[in-house]
C-alpha cells in the first residue's frame, strides 16, 4: 500500500513541478546613508496572486545575497527587510539569472500612521544571537500545533519524543511571551498550543537570570524558544477537550483551557488515561498512541513517566494516571514578573520484568536468571512560583519557592536462580518487598542582583535552601537456598521503619569588576551546609511472641551526616562581538562528618581540591560558531556508598558502604562547531568531548563458592567516557509545492569502566557507533512522510583472557505518514521495526510496531472523530542488552500492547470578542 502511495505521489510531484522555472536573484544591500553593507538582512519572494511565501535568503557579511527558488509564476514580489530600516519591495519577472546590483535601505526614523507595514510578513530575522521566524510564513495544516511548525523551520529538528534541537543544540526551555508555560519541560507548550495563536518564534541562546538582567549574551550551549502570541489572540480563551474509549477498557480523557489578557495568562490542564500518555498533546493524529518501548523519554524501572519534574507512576510498564494542573503568569516590563503553577498527579502502575545476566569473574562466569513483578500507586502534589521584582533599573530581587508532597505504596516480588557454567543450580532466592513511603520537600531561592555600572559590573547575592522529609515502612520477606556439598536455607522476615530528613542551605556572593565592556574579573564565594539525619530500625519476626520484636542492630542505623563545602573563586573573561573567552579557578574545601549512634562508624574527613574551568567561543559570523572548553567538577560519594551498614534488599548481593571514600574528580574537555548557511538552507554541526574520571567510586565484589556476593566501594582511576558526532541538515524546496528536510546524525562513544572482583581488576571498554538518518517530506500540506533509520553497532572488550569480545547490532527503522486527503479526513501511520541481534534465548529479538489512526474533521474543523489502532500487529516489545565491567545482561519488560480506540476532540476559542462557533456540519 505504501509503495503504491509513494509511486502515486512521485508522479503527482513530477507533473506539478515540471513546468516550474528555476530562478536566481542576486544583489547587494547597503545602508542608504553610510553605504555600509547590511549583514543578516532578509530577502524573501511571495507569489503576486496570494502572497504565499516562495523562498527566502539572508545577506552575508558583505551585504551580498542570492535568492534562489522555483515557481510557475511569471512574476514574484520580492521584499528586502532589515531591523530598523524601511522594507523595500520590488516586483520582478522570473528569470534563471537576475542581478539587481546595489540596493539601498533607508533607516526607519518614524513609523507613519496608516502605512501598511509589509515587513510584518518577513519570514526570518537575524539579530545578534537571536533568530526570529514569522509563524505564518511557514505553511502547515490549519490545525497544526507549535511542534508542527517547528519541524518546518530551517535548522530545527524535533524527534519522535518531542525533543527539540536547533542546529544540533538542545532546546531546554520554551517560553510563551517570555514566561514559563506550566513547567520548564518544552513539550508542554509545543504539544499543547496551536500554531494559529502564535505570531513570532524566537530562537536564542539560553541565559541565566544574571545574564538576562545585565544584558550579557548567553553561553550558547543550549537554546531557548520564545513564542509571542498574536495581538488579536492575546485577549480571550483557547480550549481543547478530548475523550476516547477502546478495547481492553483502554481510555483517555484530557482537557486544556488557556485564558489570555495582554500579559496575563491563566491555564488549566487535566487528564486521565491508562495508555501511558502524559495527556499534554492534542495533535490530531498521534495524541492517543501512548508510549512504546522505543521511546527515549524519562522513564525509570517500574511504570510511569516524568513531565516537568512531576512523576506519573514509577517507570516502565503500564500506568493508569490522572493529573490536574493550573498555571498563572503576569508581568509588567521594568516592574515585575510573576508565574505560579500547581500539579496533582495520581497513578497506578504494574510491570513484569525478566533478566538474564552473565556475571564475569576473573576465573570464569556464572549466570543468574530473574523474574520480577511490580505493582505501585502514587499520588503527588507539586506547586511553585517564580517572582521577580525590579526595584529600579539597577536592582532586581527574585524569589522561587517550590513545594511537593507525595505518597507511594509499592509491592515487588522477585525470584532469582544462579547457575554455574555447567548449568548446575548453585542457589536461588525469592523476595517479597512491600513499602509505604511519604516524601515532603520544600525549596526556595532568594536572589538579589545589583548593577554597579553601565559596562557590566554587578553584585549578586543568593540564598538557597532545600528541606526534605521521608518516612518509609517496609515489609521484607526472603528465602535463599544454597545447593551443593553444604546445602543451606536462610529466611528473612523483617519490618523496617526509616525516618530520614535532609536540610541543605547555600549562600553565594559574586562580584564582577568590569574594567571595560570587554574585560572583566569575577570574585566569588560559596558556602553550603547539608545535614542528613537518618534513623533506620529493622525488626526480625519472633516466632515465640508472634510479632516483629527482635531488634536487628547490625542492619539498623541511627546517624547524623554533614557535608560542608566552602569555595572561593576567581575568574577573568574577555567578551566582544566575535570572541568570548575566560578562565575560572575554584578552591573547594569539603568536610564530611558522620556520627552513627548504633554502628560506631563515626568519621570525619576533609578534602581540598583546586578546580579549573575555562572556555573559548569564537563567532565567525551570525551563523557560524566554534566553542572549546574545560569543565571540572567534584563527585561527592553518596551516603549509601559511605555507610558501613549492610543493604540486604538483594540477599544474593549484599552491599556495604566504605567510609574511607574520597570525592571523585571529573574533567570534561569539549569542542563544538555550528554553522548554518541560510542561503543554501544547509546546517552542519560537529561536537566531541572527553571525560576523565579520577578517583571514581567503583564497586569491588567478593564472590564465594556459592556465588553469594558482597559488594563494597573503592576509589579507582582509569574510568573515562568519550564521545563525538556530526550533524548535517539540508532543506530542499520546490516553490510552495514540496519541502524536503534531510538530517544525518552519526555519533560514536567510547567508554571504559573499572571495577574489582575477588581482588582482581576488571576493565570493560565499550565502543558504539550510531549513525542516524531522517527525512521530512511534505507535499502541499496534503502528505507528510517522515522516514528514519538508526543503526547501533556495539562492541565490549574485557581485559580477561577467557572472555571474548561481546558484539551486538541493533537496527531501528521508522516511518511516519500523515495524509490530509480527501478533505476533512486525516490518516496517520506510525511504523517502527526494531532488531537486536545478540539477546539471549527466550528474549524477543525483533518486532514490527504499527500504530494507525484515521480522523474525520467536522464542525468547520473544530472537532475530530477518530479511530485509532495501537500496536496493530501485536508485536510491541521492550528488550535490550547492556554490558558493564563485570556483567552482560539481557532485559525484557512489560509494554503496552494492541488496542483500538475511538475518540472525539473538540476545540473552542474566543479572541477579541469573536467566538468560534460551529454552524452546521460544515464538511
Amino acid at each position: 500500500m505504501h509503495k503504491a502511495l509513494l509511486t502515486f505521489l512521485v508522479t503527482i510531484l513530477f507533473l506539478s513541478v515540471a513546468q516550474a522555472q528555476e530562478f536566481s536573484i542576486k544583489g547587494k544591500l547597503l545602508d542608504a546613508t553610510t553605504k555600509s553593507p547590511l549583514e543578516g538582512a532578509t530577502i524573501h519572494a511571495e507569489s503576486v496572486q496570494d502572497s504565499v511565501l516562495i523562498t527566502y535568503a539572508v545577506s552575508n557579511a558583505k551585504g551580498h545575497f542570492n535568492l534562489e527558488g522555483k515557481t510557475r509564476q511569471k512574476e514574484v514580489n520580492v521584499f528586502f527587510s532589515f531591523t530598523g530600516y524601511k522594507t523595500l519591495q520590488r516586483t520582478i519577472s522570473v528569470q534563471r539569472d537576475s542581478n539587481l546590483g546595489t540596493l539601498e535601505l533607508e533607516e526607519l526614523v518614524q513609523e507613519l500612521k496608516g502605512v501598511n507595514v509589509t515587513g510584518e510578513r518577513i519570514p526570518i530575522k537575524v539579530k545578534n544571537d537571536t533568530l526570529e521566524f514569522n509563524a505564518a510564513s511557514f505553511k502547515t495544516r490549519p490545525d497544526a500545533t507549535v511542534e508542527d511548525v517547528l519541524k518546518r523551520l530551517p535548522g530545527v529538528e524535533v524527534d519522535s519524543d518531542g525533543k527539540i534541537t536547533s542546529n544540533g543544540q538542545d532546546v531546554d526551555k520554551v517560553l510563551v511571551n517570555g514566561q514559563v508555560f506550566f513547567s520548564n519541560d518544552p513539550k508542554v507548550a509545543t504539544k499543547s498550543l496551536p500554531k494559529e495563536v502564535v505570531d513570532k518564534i524566537q530562537i536564542l541562546n539560553t541565559k541565566t537570570k544574571t545574564q538576562e538582567f545585565t544584558g550579557e549574551e548567553g553561553d550558547g550551549e543550549t537554546k531557548t524558544i520564545n513564542l509571542t502570541i498574536k495581538e488579536d489572540k492575546n485577549k480571550g480563551y483557547l480550549g481543547r477537550a478530548s475523550a476516547g474509549y477502546g478495547t481492553d477498557e483502554r481510555y483517555q480523557l484530557n482537557g486544556l483551557l488557556n485564558y489570555f489578557r495582554d500579559t496575563e495568562r491563566v491555564s488549566v490542564i487535566a487528564g486521565s488515561n491508562n495508555i501511558n500518555n502524559t495527556g499534554f498533546s492534542f495533535d490530531e493524529i498521534y495524541d492517543m498512541v501512548g508510549r512504546s518501548s522505543r521511546s527515549g523519554a524519562s522513564f525509570n524501572s517500574q511504570g510511569g513517566f516524568t513531565v516537568g519534574g512531576l512523576s506519573f507512576g514509577f517507570g516502565q510498564g503500564i500506568v493508569t494516571s490522572s493529573n490536574l494542573g493550573a498555571s498563572y503568569a503576569n508581568q509588567e516590563k521594568g516592574k515585575y514578573m510573576a508565574n505560579a503553577n500547581y500539579f496533582l498527579a495520581l497513578s497506578d502502575s504494574y510491570n513484569d520484568e525478566k533478566n538474564s545476566r552473565e556475571n564475569i569473574l576473573n576465573t570464569g562466569s556464572f549466570f543468574t536468571d530473574s523474574e520480577s513483578s511490580f505493582e505501585g500507586t502514587t499520588n503527588s502534589n507539586q506547586g511553585g512560583a517564580n517572582l521577580e521584582f525590579d526595584v529600579d533599573k539597577t536592582l532586581r530581587i527574585s524569589l522561587r519557592p517550590q513545594m511537593s508532597i507525595s505518597h507511594t505504596d509499592s509491592k515487588t516480588s522477585r525470584s532469582t536462580v544462579s547457575r554455574d557454567d555447567t548449568d548446575e543450580i548453585i542457589n536461588n532466592n525469592q523476595i517479597l518487598d512491600q513499602s509505604n513511603r511519604m516524601n515532603r520537600r520544600f525549596s526556595n531561592n532568594l536572589d538579589i542582583l545589583k548593577k554597579l555600572d553601565t559596562i557590566g559590573g554587578y553584585l549578586r547575592l543568593s540564598f538557597n535552601n532545600e528541606n526534605s522529609k521521608e518516612e518509609n515502612k517496609i515489609s521484607f520477606n526472603s528465602e535463599t537456598n544454597l545447593f551443593g556439598d553444604n546445602p543451606e536455607t536462610e529466611t528473612l522476615d523483617q519490618q523496617t521503619t526509616v525516618d530520614n530528613s535532609e536540610d541543605s542551605y547555600q549562600v553565594e556572593a559574586t562580584y564582577r569588576l568590569a574594567f571595560s565592556k570587554v574585560y572583566s574579573m569575577d570574585i566569588g564565594y560559596e558556602f553550603s551546609h547539608l545535614k542528613e539525619e537518618n534513623t533506620k530500625e529493622v525488626f526480625d519476626f519472633d516466632d515465640g511472641t508472634g510479632s516483629y520484636s527482635l531488634f536487628n542492630q547490625e542492619l539498623s542505623s541511627d546517624f547524623d551526616f554533614t557535608t560542608v563545602q566552602s569555595t572561593p573563586s576567581l575568574g577573568f573573561a574577555k567578551r566582544n562581538d566575535k570572541l568570548h573567552m575566560g578562565i575560572t579557578a575554584r578552591y573547594t574545601r569539603t568536610d564530611l562528618d558522620n556520627e552513627d549512634f548504633l554502628q560506631n562508624s563515626t568519621f570525619s574527613k576533609t578534602f581540598d581540591n583546586l578546580l579549573i574551568n575555562s572556555f573559548f567561543r569564537y563567532n565567525f559570523d551570525s551563523s557560524k560558531r566554534l566553542s572549546i572548553g574545560l569543565r571540572t567538577s567534584l563527585d561527592i560519594p553518596e551516603l549509601q556508598q559511605l555507610q558501613p551498614v549492610p543493604n540486604i534488599s538483594n540477599p544474593l548481593n549484599v552491599i556495604v558502604g566504605n567510609p574511607n571514600l574520597k570525592p571523585g574528580i571529573n574533567r570534561r574537555i569539549y569542542l563544538g562547531y555550528n554553522n548554518f548557511n541560510w542561503r543554501e538552507r544547509t546546517g552542519t554541526y560537529i561536537y566531541m568531548g572527553m571525560v576523565f574520571r579520577d578517583d571514581q567510586v567503583s564497586p569491588t565484589t567478593i564472590t564465594d563458592e556459592d556465588f553469594l556476593r558482597t559488594t563494597r566501594y573503592v576509589n579507582v582511576d582509569g574510568n573515562y567516557s568519550h564521545y563525538a558526532g556530526i550533524g548535517v541538515s539540508k532543506e530542499l524546496r520546490k516553490d510552495s509545492t514540496l519541502t524536503i528536510k534531510v538530517n544525518l546524525r552519526p555519533s560514536v562513544n567510547l567508554q571504559k569502566n573499572v571495577g574489582f572482583n575477588n581482588g582482581d581488576r576488571l576493565e570493560a571498554k565499550r565502543f558504539s557507533f550510531n549513525p542516524r538518518v531522517s527525512t521530512l517530506f511534505n507535499y502541499k500540506e496534503l502528505v507528510t512522510l517522515e522516514p528514519e533509520y538508526t543503526l547501533s553497532l556495539n562492541t565490549t572488550r574485557y581485559n580477561l583472557d577467557h572472555l571474548s569480545d561481546i558484539k551486538f547490532t541493533a537496527h531501528n527503522i521508522k516511518l511516519k505518514t500523515t495524509t490530509y486527503w480527501p478533505k476533512n479526513v486525516v490518516w496517520g501511520n506510525d511504523i517502527s521495526y526494531s532488531y537486536n541481534s545478540n539477546v539471549g534465548p527466550g528474549f524477543d529479538k525483533d518486532a514490527l510496531f504499527w500504530n494507525a489512526s484515521i480522523g474525520l474533521q467536522m464542525f468547520k474543523k473544530q472537532a475530530t472523530l477518530k479511530l485509532l489502532g495501537y500496536d496493530i500487529l501485536n508485536q510491541n516489545i521492550n528488550t535490550r542488552r547492556t554490558t558493564g565491567e563485570d556483567f552482560i545482561q539481557d532485559f525484557q519488560g512489560t509494554v503496552l500492547q494492541r488496542y483500538f480506540m475511538t475518540s472525539f476532540t473538540f476545540k473552542f476559542d474566543q479572541f477579541g470578542g469573536k467566538k468560534s462557533r460551529p454552524s452546521g456540519f460544515g464538511f
